[in-house]
């Protein structure tokens, strides 16, 4: 998830570039003016409130301010981030946003500010008062607020230089060069930003063997369940003894204990570039889970990619790995492997097209070498990703 904090005195062409980033990235806009506007013209209960204290003459208090970013924030987790344009306006508001994002378990990437100098603000003000008809678009008012603005300001800029997500752009370099800086801003910040895949596919679609290579390739770490239940038992754990409990009775793995395991995964890899997540999630119980575990972590699912085989072509392919040490409990016959086929499509079909609505499946024809396949697919990944940064 991408936040942003965008800043500059009055004149200095946030609108501009607000529009420009919230297009480009997907961000959803937050500025608290228009956001109090819409409750009001709403008449919701916040809206109503703010109604009664601007009609008489008082300011909105943060009490307020905050409830509505938060309820903006919850109904809209489905964009890639957020733009806050003009908030926060306060060293207390500073501290009430570090908060709310704590709450939502994400964080603001940086904050970035336009810098113009007074002067260039007046003449720009001045010039959009010639023909905006604005009342405050005159001298005397616009050093006002300029002066306002610098006061009120500066603390907030302070508390995130001191935190070090500060960043600072000409914006008096013209529009498209202005844009050039703030991309570059946010191209750098994605790159630490965690790329995460998730890899589907009926069994013998190759999803195992792809998703190594592919985690060797672009330096993912590697999340397959089977393995990881596998290395419990093997080191004879506490969890391993339930897991083994649970195979030996024909059952399956509870998600409680493949989420502790997931979890501990995430947070034992560090600097890692992101995760490719194979035989995970394969209900859609458990496409909720692991959304949730990536927004814990701050992270979120980044492509999908969906392998596609012919079902007689895995059929055979299964049929022909029952006959090498890589057989797999339900290849003995044919009568399993259909089973197991059909169980793909009755449970992990529906968590793809659960995907579909937020989030852009890749399909990919898995017919061919592997390496026919494996160059298929990251053709796709490298195409994502340049599109994402």
């Amino acid at each position: 998830m991408l936040n942003i904090a965008l800043f500059g005195p009055p004149g200095a062409g946030k609108g501009t570039q607000s529009e420009f980033l919230t297009k480009k990235y997907n961000l959803y806009y937050i500025s608290t003016g228009d956001l109090l506007r819409k409750e009001m013209a709403g008449k919701t209960r916040l809206g109503l409130e703010a109604q009664d204290i601007i009609a008489s003459g008082g300011l909105v208090p943060d009490e307020i301010i905050v409830q509505i970013i938060e309820k903006t924030i919850t109904e809209n987790s489905g964009s890639n981030g957020f733009l806050f344009d003009g908030f926060p306006r306060t060293y207390i508001q500073a501290y009430i946003l570090e908060g709310l994002m704590i709450k939502m378990h994400t964080s603001l990437n940086c904050l970035i500010s336009l810098n113009v100098p007074e002067e260039e603000s007046v003449k720009r003000l001045m010039n959009r008062g010639l023909t905006s008809g604005r009342s405050d678009d005159n001298e005397q008012i616009i050093r006002n607020r300029l002066k306002e603005y610098s006061e009120k300001t500066l603390p907030v800029l302070q508390f995130y230089k001191e935190k070090g997500i500060f960043l600072e752009v000409d914006g008096t370099s013209g529009i498209e060069k202005v844009h050039d800086q703030i991309t570059e801003i946010i191209r750098h910040e994605l790159s630490k930003s965690l790329f995460n895949i998730v890899l589907f596919g009926y069994p013998g679609s190759g999803r195992g063997s792809q998703g190594k290579a592919l985690a060797r390739h672009f330096g993912l770490e590697y999340v397959a369940t089977g393995p990881m239940l596998d290395q419990e038992i093997k080191n004879n754990t506490e969890t391993g003894k339930k897991i083994k409990e649970h195979y030996e009775n024909g059952q399956l793995v509870p998600d409680e204990i493949v989420v502790q395991l997931i979890e501990k995964k995430l947070a034992e890899s560090k600097d890692v570039k992101g995760f490719i997540f194979k035989g995970y999630p394969r209900t859609l119980v458990q496409s909720y889970i692991l959304d949730g575990l990536l927004k814990k972590h701050g992270s979120s699912i980044s492509q999908i990619i969906d392998i596609e085989v012919p079902t007689l072509e895995l059929i055979s392919r299964l049929d022909a790995r029952s006959k090498t040490e890589g057989c797999m409990p339900y290849d003995s016959s044919t009568a399993k492997i259909v089973k197991r086929l059909q169980e793909h499509e009755t449970k992990t079909i529906p968590v793809i097209e659960k995907y579909k609505q937020h989030h852009e499946v890749t399909r990919i024809d898995g017919l061919g070498n592997f390496n026919e396949v494996f160059n298929r697919i990251v053709d796709a990944i490298e195409t994502s990703i340049r599109r994402k940064r």
